[in-house]
């Protein structure tokens, strides 16, 4: 990358011309250098400021405004630009799903360079706020203070906060008032405990030096109205913790299940931690098409319920099962698509990596009476072998949805050796989806793409390929 060069260059009355990665937006100096800017929409036209410099890209910020873009619209949250949350909250709705379609299309031809069929319309979200079920916030002693807060010479007391980690900045916390991104009563309940926490004394969270007791907050919530509260406590400190607790229950008597953690590590990830129950179940319920799905603290499931299902029917409909389909479901999860599909298919088959996940996917089969889906643990490029093929049988349609960085090559490899008529492939980063479609090409052709809309205001979206031999 070279040294860092941090020579503050102005350029004048330049315009952004797209949206591009990460969710900033992209324009062109003179010298035909790209500049990266946030907080700018394309078609406004702005002086910018650079504040690094690299071989062949700025990053800058824009200082003044020539010409707003027709697409801005007015940010809805009072905490947008600093928040780092919701980077396209300015620019409207039609305009951003014009993007995300954009970037899906723009992967698959350059990275995949593959045949492509016409894209079906990219599918927006009915909520474009207050779409998410699941929420982290972290408290802090010393909260972010705004450009105005440190230009103003009053002495400021309260250094409390319970919010989001300022973008780039690991121990700098924003105090948030009013969340758009998770239905009441998230927020309620997360401006009651700040207030009360505050006005009894009990010490937030310090990053640096590590100490405090309040730590973090997780808020998970369903469509069905059940609620999941968390908080990890960095140490134990049974009155102060009790009292916390007992006046969130008693607060908000509707929370399905209050649990809490003592995390004393480095970092506040969960997966390795003892969660504990206070009051409530330690689990709570999510249903889509009449099948429920438990949810604890530590289970994934996709963050917008409402357009998991959309994507779970786009999911089923590609797929075109008759009734008589073995179906093989990788990176199952807690096997949600896997019992989406099953009354349509013969019988499903679910391969996972996170032992936890597969006791669930167990558990909420039982739950609904299914029992033509079976599950196994185990890394997917170990497990998901010929052995496996030759004892549970060769799929007629597989259906896969990896993380971020896509299918390891041994699970593109073996896909490829037993050939099914049929891949379903579903994608959070159709970067990886590319390259593994590519790899894919000599036998497979893409014969139906369709993005789907899962976090409004975000760059983020999830795409759906359907496969079928040559």
């Amino acid at each position: 990358m070279g040294r860092k060069n941090t020579d503050k260059i102005i350029f004048r009355e330049v315009p952004v011309l797209d949206a591009g990665a990460k969710g900033v937006s992209v324009a062109k100096a003179e010298d035909g250098r790209v500049i990266f800017i946030p907080n700018v929409v394309p078609g406004d036209v702005v002086d910018v400021q650079t504040f690094k410099k690299r071989k062949s890209y700025f990053e800058g910020k824009a200082i003044h405004f020539h010409k707003f873009s027709e697409h801005r619209v007015e940010p809805e949250c009072q905490h947008f630009g600093v928040c780092g949350g919701c980077k396209w909250q300015n620019m409207n709705y039609s305009q951003q799903l014009f993007y995300k379609n954009n970037e899906v299309f723009n992967n698959l031809k350059r990275i995949g360079k593959i045949e492509l069929p016409e894209f079906e319309e990219i599918l927006g979200s009915k909520k474009q706020f207050f779409y998410r079920n699941k929420m982290e916030f972290s408290f802090s002693d010393s909260r972010w203070l705004t450009e105005n807060e440190i230009q103003d010479d009053t002495e400021i007391h309260d250094r409390n906060a319970l919010g989001f980690h300022i973008p780039k900045m690991w121990d700098k916390i924003l105090d948030i008032q009013k969340c758009h991104l998770q239905q009441d009563p998230s927020n309620a309940i997360r401006n009651a405990i700040k207030e009360f926490a505050t006005e009894n004394n009990i010490p937030f969270f310090n990053a640096r030096n590590h100490e405090g007791l309040l730590r973090t907050l997780m808020i998970r919530t369903t469509s069905i109205g059940e609620i999941m509260v968390l908080i990890q406590f960095f140490k134990e400190n049974k009155t102060q913790r009790e009292l916390v607790l007992s006046f969130l229950s008693e607060k908000f008597p509707k929370i399905t299940s209050l649990l809490y953690v003592i995390n004393g590590k480095a970092n506040d990830t969960l997966y390795d931690q003892n969660i504990k129950l206070f009051k409530g179940r330690e689990y709570i319920l999510e249903e889509m098409e009449g099948l429920q799905f438990s949810i604890n603290a530590k289970s994934f499931y996709q963050t917008n319920s409402e357009q998991a299902y959309e994507l779970y029917k786009i999911t089923r409909e590609f797929a075109g099962l008759t009734g008589n389909e073995l179906v093989y479901d990788l990176y199952t999860g807690t096997g949600t698509i896997a019992q989406f599909v099953s009354k349509k298919a013969k019988k499903v088959i679910g391969v996972e990596s996170v032992p936890e996940a597969i006791a669930d996917a167990e558990e909420n089969a039982k739950r609904n009476n299914i029992t033509n889906c079976e599950f196994f643990v185990g890394d997917m490029k170990d497990v998901f072998n010929a052995e496996f093929i030759a004892t549970h049988g060769k799929p007629d349609v597989i259906i896969t949805d990896p993380p971020r960085d896509g299918m390891h090559a041994a699970v593109v490899e073996q896909i490829m050796k037993i050939a099914p008529e049929k891949v379903v492939y579903v994608s959070c980063n159709s970067a990886t989806q590319a390259r593994d479609l590519a790899l894919m090409d000599s036998l497979y052709k893409v014969t139906r793409v369709r993005p789907v809309d899962m976090f409004p205001q975000t760059h983020h979206v999830e795409n759906v390929v359907l496969l079928e031999k040559k």
